[in-house]
């Protein structure tokens, strides 16, 4: 699979790509081929490499979010970027398109998530309970970036990575993700995927210490393409 065009930056340590709704970022029960190997077979073959390729994973997107995907190319990278993920030293901006705002243009999400691993679904769950439950404290900033008749585009900025954070912080909320049916949207959309998009990561490069700010366009759809022609 060529997925030349869908590579947003590389260098001799990093690369990143533009992932699509509805694709596994890594092996799950599904049995479809994860984009994690699709990258590696794609640089073996590009680059005429004898054996297996290291390929680091240092984060993840859910399946049905789109977006920037950064992979690690060496040990080296690999073990520093979970470093400077692990001390919030990476900046993660998303685009969701909601059906409803939240009470204020902007603003800041602070709540404690506790993961049903059974349902794979996360519950925002009192001060209270959070202790007994295991739930981890997440907290995000948003603001509304654009609007539509029936729909906003809120900009979001992550302070935390919690599983399914951005879906169930607006679900709690009463705002649902275009798509999103596990989080309280009416209706799916045709792809499968839902109206998340990982837009911005921005850092310092683990090896060569100079900025780096990797974007991605969200997919072609009428919804999508509306905003990004208001914005």
């Amino acid at each position: 699979m060529d997925i030349g065009p869908r590579i947003l930056f590389e260098d001799n340590h990093l690369i990143a790509v533009n992932k699509r709704c509805g694709e596994p970022v890594q092996g799950d029960s599904s049995g479809d081929l994860p984009l994690l190997e699709i990258v590696r077979e794609y640089i073996r073959v590009r680059d005429k490499k004898p054996g297996n390729v290291f390929l680091g994973l240092p984060h993840r997107l859910d399946r049905p979010t789109s977006g920037v995907v950064l992979f690690a190319k060496t040990d080296k990278a690999l073990s520093r970027l979970a470093k400077i993920l692990k001390d919030r030293e990476i900046r993660k901006i998303y685009w969701a398109v909601v059906d409803h705002l939240p009470d204020a243009e902007e603003g800041e999400l602070s709540h404690f998530l506790w993961k049903n691993r059974k349902q794979n679904k996360s519950f925002v769950i009192s001060a209270e309970d959070a202790e007994r439950r295991g739930a981890k404290k997440a907290c995000l900033t948003y603001r509304l970036a654009a609007a539509s008749d029936s729909y906003y585009l809120l900009e979001i900025e992550l302070q935390t990575g919690r599983h399914h954070q951005i879906r169930a912080q607006l679900g709690a909320l009463n705002c649902h993700i275009k798509g999103d049916l596990k989080y309280g949207a009416r209706r799916a959309n045709p792809d499968g995927g839902i109206h998340l998009h990982a837009r911005l990561l921005s850092f310092i490069h683990p090896v060569s210490k100079v900025p780096v700010n990797i974007s991605a366009d969200p997919p072609q759809d009428p919804l999508w393409n509306y905003f990004l022609q208001t914005m």
